[in-house]
C-alpha cells in the first residue's frame, strides 16, 4: 500500500472539465502548469500558468486536459489537489494542499 504522504496531487473533476472548455476548438492545445516558489506573503506561492510540456514534469489528466508539475515544486504538491473554482469574485485554478500550515488571504501564498 503506497505511503500517503508520497502520493502525487490530484486534479479535480472540475478542473479538467475547464480545460477541456479552454482547449476546445484550439489548434494548439494548452497545458496548465503548477508550480512552487518561494515567496510571497508566506513563505511559498503558487505559480499557475499555461505552457509546454517538459521531459522532466509530471503530467496528470488526460486527453481532455492536463496539468504539469515540475519535478522541483512535486514535493511542496503531494496529496494536493488542483480545482477550478467559480465564485462571485471571479474563477480560477486552486491549488488544495493539505501540507500548508498556514495560507494568506490571496490563497496563492503558504507556510510550511
Amino acid at each position: 500500500m503506497p505511503d500517503i504522504l508520497t502520493l502525487p496531487p490530484k486534479v479535480s473533476a472540475r478542473a479538467l472539465q475547464r480545460l477541456a472548455e479552454i482547449n476546445h476548438g484550439s489548434d494548439e492545445k494548452k497545458f496548465l502548469r503548477v508550480a512552487v516558489k518561494g515567496g510571497g506573503c508566506s513563505g511559498f506561492q503558487y505559480e499557475i500558468l499555461f505552457d509546454q510540456p517538459r521531459p522532466e514534469d509530471l503530467q496528470i489528466g488526460d486527453d481532455n486536459g492536463t496539468v504539469l508539475i515540475d519535478e522541483i515544486s512535486l514535493p511542496f504538491l503531494q496529496n494536493a489537489t488542483i480545482d477550478y473554482s467559480e465564485e462571485l469574485i471571479g474563477s480560477r485554478f486552486v491549488v488544495i494542499n493539505p501540507n500548508a500550515k498556514s495560507t494568506c488571504g490571496c490563497s496563492l501564498s503558504f507556510s510550511l
